[in-house]
């Protein structure tokens, strides 16, 4: 199928234990899919986001992932975000949270959303030139090579959705619970461990010797109070603002 299915056919296995919904995200995203009764998941995975007081269907192109998915979740269709097995109008609202970074031919992913909401496109994504250097990078350089190249402005996606589009910062919480690549930020030391940074693509994606590199470096700055030199002002906030934005692009 597409890269995201290769993608998280990879890497996924250990997908539902490291990405959990946040609620704070979660509830950012169920309020702006607003009234809407039915609802399509594009790039669903394992569902996590799927509001469960409304009728859902879910896309998702990995075989891993759909295994995930638990026995009481939307009802899931095998296919892409590219050729949606939907006829126009289908759902009052259609969302995606961190996908569109990992399929093949955004611009046709993002109209076939379009064409199959009636009302708003609802995703959770990154922006970025929002902040296009944090301290990860500092010891995965090739994480943010990976995510430049691979990141769409803002701008596209209004360009690409049409009607208005609303842009809703989303800061990360120091406790977050889905395991994203920035989920850790004041938690370094997960990143050492291969069962939180194995399901996270903008890690297990990079050459090995150089993810080892980093953690490496990562565990060595740790142990000798490195990091808290560098970044111990994290430490005091409760959350950061790291780019992931919100977008409710409304026909």
């Amino acid at each position: 199928m597409t890269s995201t299915a290769l993608v998280y056919d990879r890497i996924g296995a250990g997908y539902s234990r490291a990405r959990r919904a946040d609620p704070r995200i979660a509830a950012a995203i169920w309020t702006a899919l607003a009234d809407a009764s039915s609802v399509l998941n594009v790039g669903a995975g394992a569902g996590s986001y799927e509001p469960r007081d409304r009728l859902v269907v879910a896309v998702e192109p990995s075989t891993v992932m759909l295994s995930q998915r638990p026995a009481d979740a939307a009802p899931a269709v095998r296919a892409t975000a590219e050729a949606l097995p939907f006829a126009d109008d289908a759902f009052d609202a259609a969302m995606g949270v961190l996908t569109v970074h990992h399929w093949r031919d955004r611009a046709s992913g993002l109209a076939e959303l379009r064409r199959v909401a009636r009302g708003p496109v609802v995703l959770f994504t990154r922006d970025p030139r929002a902040v296009p250097f944090w301290w990860l990078h500092r010891y995965f350089p090739a994480t943010a090579r990976l995510e430049a190249s691979r990141g769409t402005p803002i701008g596209q996606f209004a360009d690409l959705l049409g009607g208005s589009l609303q842009v809703i910062p989303v800061p990360v919480p120091a406790d977050c619970s889905d395991g994203f690549n920035a989920a850790y930020w004041r938690r370094p030391e997960a990143y050492l461990d291969p069962k939180v940074w194995g399901p996270m693509s903008a890690l297990a994606l990079i050459p090995a010797p150089e993810r080892a590199a980093g953690l490496r470096a990562l565990r060595a700055d740790l142990a000798d109070g490195g990091w808290v030199r560098r970044f111990g002002h994290l430490l005091a906030l409760d959350e950061l603002d790291l780019g992931y934005r919100l977008l409710v692009a409304r026909p």
